[in-house]
């Protein structure tokens, strides 16, 4: 049984309701299971099921009809609550659950803004809802700073064990960052080169073209540093970073990747550019003299055998010039160059491994080859892997898909644990203690100019971008 707070909310809306309809209709969901709905405002069960309808309508690949939507509506229910008076959704779960029979196991997933976890916890455990058995997902942001995390952490392990906890990152459930680790260990293409000696530097880059679109009280409470660089690219970072685990299980994976954390320095703040795009004060909600980044372009380092010496380059920012979400790693140049370049034929001259992880993604090498003719003029050249050329996605699970699944399953690979999200907010304090100023940048451009600074002598590389 799922119980989905903040079931009436964005979130749900356009991720979680349609991805669970995905998942009843691919077959993935039990024989018997049942979804209950719960938010502050009550709504009766039927208003609940319109809800999911026109839901999974605006956003689902499937149009809800037929008899597969017919038996998923039925798993709807709904039951209101406040930590004041939580009887509703008891009702509703008691009900639920005699519909399924047995003793079904519980999964609640918290889509709720960050202030609603403790109360939400504290009823949880305080109703007895968060037996021995359940499990619980957590959504980002997972604490503001490393206080706050280890505060939050405390207040989940006052309920749940940390083998029943699910802190979700999205982003960690798509198929193409899941491919970081195929394209790894499993080839010997390139296992050998991915350390200092041959990858000069590694950039993580995830420009959006929209701007807050109306979140101007979540953002100016979050801002970009901890909405996509603590959240999200420093999770991706782990992924590239890390060492082979012994076993492509939850313990080992994520040992791993706490490891590469462990071994990140404080970020030093002058490796830090902070911008804020021109207008964003003048959206509605926004402080006039807000500080709060709209862009960050970040140095991390990462001080171990394999990577000492190899910059990590991260950027992310709204009202960018594309919308990508790509990994590129320079590979350094040959010891002798034999090939004169052209200065004017714009060549790039290092070789770069590029992961682009917008489902459904691609690989790609790009590197330099002769061009026809008579004399010996060197041209960029590229190899492309595309998953949708290459396999059929039509039944591939969206990220949310994806990780709704492995919670239902117990399987945590995926899923950030407590002391891996506490290192975070540790190697990120000097950038939230004494952030650098905000530059300004136009939309549609590239950030503050001196994000060109911050990666120099490499360039910052997307396709068809500066």
């Amino acid at each position: 049984m799922i119980v989905l707070f903040g079931a009436t909310g964005d979130l749900a809306r356009r991720k979680l309701l349609p991805g669970l309809f995905s998942l009843a209709q691919a077959g993935l969901l039990p024989a018997r299971y049942r979804i209950v709905g719960s938010a502050r405002s009550a709504l009766t069960d039927d208003q609940f099921r319109q809800h999911a309808k026109d839901a999974v309508a605006e956003f689902g690949l499937a149009k809800p009809a037929g008899e597969a939507w017919h038996e998923f509506a039925g798993s709807l229910s709904f039951g209101a609550a406040t930590p004041e008076d939580p009887q509703p959704l008891l009702d509703a779960v008691a009900a639920a659950e005699k519909a399924i029979g047995g003793r079904p196991r519980r999964l609640f997933h918290l889509a709720v803004p960050p202030q609603g976890f403790p109360p939400t916890i504290g009823m949880l455990g305080g109703t007895g809802l968060a037996s021995s058995d359940a499990r619980v997902i957590v959504e980002k942001p997972f604490g503001t700073d490393v206080a706050s995390a280890r505060a939050l952490n405390d207040t989940i392990h006052a309920a749940f064990g940390e083998s029943q906890v699910f802190r979700i990152d999205h982003f960690l459930g798509k198929e193409s960052v899941d491919n970081i680790l195929a394209l790894r260990f499993a080839n010997g293409l390139f296992e050998p080169i991915w350390n200092r000696d041959h990858i000069s530097h590694v950039q993580i880059d995830v420009p959006e073209t929209i701007g807050i679109e109306g979140r101007a009280g979540f953002f100016e409470q979050t801002g970009t540093f901890r909405d996509m660089i603590v959240t999200h690219l420093l999770q991706v970072l782990g992924f590239v970073a890390m060492e082979p685990p012994t076993a492509l299980a939850a313990k080992q994976l994520r040992d791993e990747t706490t490891k590469v954390f462990e071994a990140m320095p404080p970020l030093d703040a002058t490796h830090v550019v902070r911008g804020q795009y021109r207008g964003f004060r003048h959206e509605p909600g926004v402080d006039p003299g807000s500080q709060t980044e709209t862009f960050v372009a970040a140095r991390v380092e990462v001080d171990n055998w394999r990577w000492s010496g190899v910059p990590f380059y991260l950027r992310s920012g709204k009202s960018l010039g594309q919308q990508r979400q790509v990994v590129t790693l320079g590979l350094k140049q040959p010891a002798l160059r034999m090939f004169a370049l052209d200065p004017d034929a714009n060549v790039t001259p290092s070789n770069k491994l590029v992961i682009d992880f917008d489902d459904p993604g691609w690989i790609a090498a790009r590197m330099l080859a002769k061009e026809p003719g008579a004399a010996m003029r060197l041209g960029e050249a590229t190899m492309t892997f595309r998953y949708a050329d290459s396999f059929c996605t039509q039944h591939a699970l969206a990220g949310y898909e994806r990780l709704l699944l492995d919670a239902m399953l117990g399987n945590q690979s995926l899923f950030t644990r407590a002391d891996g999200i506490e290192r975070l907010w540790e190697v990120s304090a000097p950038v939230l203690d004494d952030p650098p100023p905000v530059q300004p940048y136009d939309p549609g451009s590239w950030g503050p100019d001196s994000v060109y600074q911050l990666i120099s002598p490499h360039h910052w590389y997307l396709p068809d971008s500066p």
